[in-house]
């Protein structure tokens, strides 16, 4: 059983980046439509713009993490890039 406090140790980066968990939602939120009878024009437009804030989540946190991976990436290069130094300090 979960404890109260489980629901913040949700991953919430995760989930909102993934595709499922949009695909998931959207269908839910159709399907709710639905079932209460909204009009097909006013279903149309709530399931745009649910899409579309999957789409942009999705492609915020993608691109933070290609920036994080880029900026360690450079920070390893630049670590062996430094020239060796005798005991004094002076490069050699």
């Amino acid at each position: 059983m979960k404890e109260r406090g489980d629901f913040v140790k949700i991953n919430w980066k995760q989930k909102l980046s993934s595709r499922k968990f949009w695909s998931a939602l959207i269908a839910w939120i159709t399907s709710l439509l639905a079932a209460f009878n909204i009009a097909d024009n006013t279903t149309t437009q709530i399931i745009a713009i649910a899409s579309g804030i999957g789409a942009l989540c999705v492609y915020m946190l993608a691109e933070g993490f290609v920036d994080h991976a880029r900026a360690e990436h450079e920070h390893e290069e630049e670590e062996t890039e430094k020239e060796p130094n005798d005991k004094i300090g002076f490069n050699i």
